[in-house]
């Protein structure tokens, strides 16, 4: 790195300088990274810490919803009224900057009780924040301010370099944006890939969901446009589309994605935040799934009434052929009914969900306990619903709010299991057809019966 010298004589190293992306630039990586609302599975969605953290954690780009107040202020907010991130149910374009500007986006129920609230940022903070330095992807998510937003994308030197419109594939606001020559993302959703054959031509670049089929993702490669999917949370998600040539990636969890493994050794619950990784078995509930952190005590809580999981990317995949995973669990209310049981599911091939008793898309070993005492070892592969018992012991009941202590010891052609909180239990299967490296915490039943994790580590 070079130096400078000051009057004195003494030397001190120069900073190097931050790297400037342009829509060019984006290309010289492969797939490169947009944060989708600011990489929200890590901070909170279309605020400046969002932002700020997306572009340290090395996004190129990032992409920003635009809502318009009722006195013409363009803020950063996905829906064009607060309630789901705020918990204040208002509409943006009845309220003015000045109401809107003392509300707080609140994701603690998405990320964690210690993810601090932030405050709704206005464009303008965004634009001359990184509009210089990064590739900015804006829409308008009311569909109303087209003259407002390329009038101020105006002011800015270079905006064309930086600055792509993004917008639904239907909407008409294309022609006045390609008139002012900016380049334009058009998304195409489920519902619109028909269109896909007659309209592509009109954008720089196609927008298509990752719950689109190989064939229709394969159809847009083909068209010659680059493209870029949304919205990618999941590695075997992004490997999935790498493989059918798509040139970016809509990215929600982008620290997570930048990296082919996780470092993580022990669980983060007592961070109060969740890790970079670690997922519920859907997103397309959001909020209202995420199991609870509580800090102070260390538990992760599954707690939705439905049968469910969570993947622990943040530990995930462990490379070893050769280790134990170890972890508590506890039911500390009410225990289910005798069909009802909780644990652990391992030698996953991918971060994709796994669920017990429905048909997931990947396969590997389950480590269930009934609150009778039961302890089981099963095998599951892809697509079916019930899984092949390797190895079944009877041990103590569980009781209310005690924790039970279990490790599983996956050695190069076996699998150990013990419970280990009270007299000791043990079984072994000869069995290692799946070698995969994610794992996953499961609560296999409905009702109104939380589960409780701790402790969980790779050893």
């Amino acid at each position: 790195m070079p130096k400078d010298t000051d009057p004195d004589g003494a030397s001190e190293e120069t900073p190097a300088a931050a790297q400037v992306h342009t829509v060019r630039s984006l290309f010289d990586s492969h797939p490169f990274q947009v944060a989708h609302r600011g990489s929200w599975d890590n901070w909170p969605e279309h605020t400046m810490t969002a932002y700020r953290e997306a572009a340290r954690a090395g996004a190129p780009a990032l992409e920003v919803s635009v809502c318009s107040t009722a006195d013409g202020t363009l803020i950063c907010h996905h829906d064009i009224d607060t309630g789901r991130t705020t918990g204040q149910n208002l509409v943006i374009s009845d309220t003015t900057w000045k109401d809107l500007s003392k509300l707080r986006v609140d994701a603690r129920p998405w990320l964690g009780p210690q993810m601090p609230v932030e405050p709704i940022p206005r464009l303008q903070e965004v634009l001359d924040a990184y509009a210089g330095t990064h590739v900015i992807f804006l829409e308008d998510k009311q569909g109303t301010n087209t003259k407002a937003l390329l009038d101020l994308m105006d002011t800015y030197p270079d905006s064309r370099r930086h600055i792509i419109w993004k917008q639904s594939a239907v909407a008409k606001q294309i022609w006045a944006v390609t008139e002012r020559g900016y380049d334009s993302w058009g998304y195409f959703t489920e519902e619109q890939m028909s269109l896909l054959p007659e309209s592509y031509e009109r954008f720089t670049f196609l927008g298509i969901n990752t719950l689109a089929t190989d064939a229709e993702i394969t159809a847009a490669v083909a068209t010659g446009k680059p493209v870029i999917c949304w919205e990618v949370h999941s590695r075997a998600e992004r490997d999935r589309l790498i493989g059918l040539g798509v040139a970016g990636l809509m990215s929600a969890n982008v620290p997570y994605l930048s990296v082919q493994t996780s470092p993580e050794t022990a669980d983060r619950f007592g961070d109060g935040l969740r890790a970079a990784g670690d997922l519920p078995w859907t997103v397309k509930q959001g909020w209202n799934v995420q199991p609870q952190l509580d800090a102070d005590a260390g538990v992760l809580r599954l707690h939705a009434p439905v049968n469910s999981s969570y993947r622990m990317g943040s530990m995930g995949p462990v490379e070893q052929d050769v280790y134990s995973i170890e972890f508590e669990m506890r039911w500390p209310g009410q225990l289910p009914g005798i069909e009802g049981h909780a644990g652990l599911a391992f030698g996953q091939e991918n971060d994709l969900p796994y669920r017990v008793l429905i048909p997931s898309e990947v396969g590997g070993y389950h480590l269930v306990f009934r609150p009778n005492g039961e302890m089981a070892l099963l095998l599951r592969h892809s697509g079916e619903p019930n899984g092949l018992r390797l190895a079944v012991l009877e041990t103590q009941p569980a009781k209310s709010g005690e924790w039970l202590s279990f490790k599983i010891d996956i050695a190069p052609d076996s699998l150990r299991f013990s419970r280990r909180d009270s007299s000791g239990w043990g079984g072994m299967a000869v069995e290692r057809s799946y070698r995969g490296g994610y794992f996953s915490l499961t609560r296999n039943y409905a009702g109104e019966f939380p589960v409780e994790f701790r402790n969980v580590a790779i050893t």
